[in-house]
C-alpha cells in the first residue's frame, strides 16, 4: 500500500518500544522553522498539546520521524477494548488506526477467556517525538496491544494506571512461558492477516512458537517480525494509508515466512556470538528538532 521506506536495521539489545525502532527514516526536511521553535527539542513542542490539530487527517513523514495532522482519539472504553494509561494521553491515531483497533478487538473477544483488548500507546494528539519512551509511534499508525488477556472491560481510570500487562517470555525471550496460549496465536494471526498491517513486532521466542504451531496458511507469518522486548505487548504497525502523499512507508518484510530468521535470533540468545571488537560504539540518542521533521509538522503544531 503506497511507497515504502528504506530502512537501516540496527540490532541493539534494549527493551520493548523504548529501543531504536527498526528503521531509520529519510524524509524531506526543508522547511522554514519559526524562531520560537528553533533550538527546542521537538518532543517538548509536541508534548505540550492536549488535543489534535483541526486539519484533515494525514500522517507526515516516517514512523520514527514525523507527525500527525487531524488525529482522532480511540475512545477510552468500547464494547471490546479499553485504552490503558490514560494519563499519558497517547490514545490518538489516524482514523484508520482507530478502525483497525475496533475490528481486531471484536475478533479478540471471540477467543475463550478474552473480552477484547487492552490498548497501550498509539500516538500523542499531534504525533511527533514523545517526551519519554518510543522513538516510533510518531504518525498515528503504531499500536501497542497488551499480551494480558482483557477479561475485564470495566476497569476504572485508577485501575488502568496501576494494572500491568504480563510477560510471555522465558529464557530471555528464546521461548514463550506458561502464560502463552493458543488464543495469543489466533489474535496475532488475525492482527497480521489484515491487509492494513505492514508488520508486527514480537519477541523472537513468540515468532518461533507461532511458526512451529501454524499448520494452515502461513502467509501471515511474514508480517510477524522478531524484535527485542515486546514480550508484554505486541506492536502493530499499519501501512501508510492510500492517498497520504506525505507518509513514508517502511520497506516491505523479506519474502517468505521469516521463521528461519527468527530461529537464528533464538540461537543467538541461547548461545550469544562473541562481541565484535571492531564494532562501532553506539551513538548517543539524538533528540529530534523541528528541522529534522517534515516541513508540514510546523503547520501541525501551529494549527488550532
Amino acid at each position: 500500500m503506497g511507497k515504502r521506506l528504506l530502512i537501516t536495521l540496527a540490532l541493539v539489545g534494549l527493551t520493548a518500544c523504548q529501543t531504536q525502532s527498526p528503521e531509520a527514516a529519510t524524509v524531506s526536511t526543508q522547511q522554514a522553522v519559526p524562531a520560537s521553535m528553533k533550538g527546542v527539542e521537538a518532543r517538548q513542542l509536541f508534548g505540550e498539546h492536549a488535543h489534535g490539530s483541526r486539519q484533515d487527517a494525514s500522517p507526515y513523514g516516517a514512523y520514527s520521524k514525523g507527525c500527525l495532522a487531524g488525529g482522532v482519539t480511540l475512545p477510552e472504553t468500547g464494547p471490546y477494548w479499553q485504552a490503558m494509561r490514560l494519563s499519558r494521553n497517547r490514545n490518538w491515531g489516524y482514523p484508520e488506526t482507530v478502525s483497525y483497533i475496533q475490528d481486531l478487538s471484536r475478533k479478540a473477544a471471540a477467543q475463550p477467556g478474552w473480552s477484547g483488548l487492552y490498548i497501550g500507546d498509539i500516538s500523542q494528539p499531534r504525533g511527533g517525538p514523545m517526551l519519554s519512551g518510543h522513538r516510533s509511534h510518531q504518525v498515528g499508525l503504531d499500536i501497542d496491544i497488551w499480551m494480558r488477556p482483557a477479561d475485564n472491560l470495566n476497569l476504572s481510570v485508577a485501575e488502568r494506571e496501576n494494572i500491568s500487562s504480563i510477560s510471555m517470555r522465558r529464557s530471555k525471550g528464546a521461548y514463550v512461558n506458561e502464560n502463552w496460549t493458543p488464543q495469543h496465536h489466533e489474535i496475532l494471526k488475525a492482527a497480521a492477516s489484515d491487509p492494513r498491517v505492514a508488520r508486527i513486532f514480537v519477541f523472537p521466542g513468540a515468532k518461533v512458537k507461532m511458526c512451529n504451531d501454524e499448520k494452515g496458511d502461513r502467509k501471515w507469518l511474514r508480517k510477524i517480525r522478531p524484535w527485542w522486548g515486546h514480550h508484554y505487548h505486541f506492536h502493530v504497525r499499519l501501512n501508510c494509508p492510500k492517498g497520504a502523499k506525505g507518509c513514508v512507508d517502511q520497506k516491505a518484510p523479506p519474502q517468505g515466512d521469516g521463521c528461519k530468521d527468527a530461529e537464528k535470533w533464538v540461537q543467538d540468545i541461547l548461545s550469544p556470538p562473541p562481541p565484535d571488537p571492531n564494532a562501532p560504539k553506539p551513538k548517543p540518542r539524538k533528540q529530534l528538532k523541528m528541522v529534522d521533521l517534515p516541513r508540514q509538522c510546523v503547520n501541525v503544531l501551529q494549527s488550532q
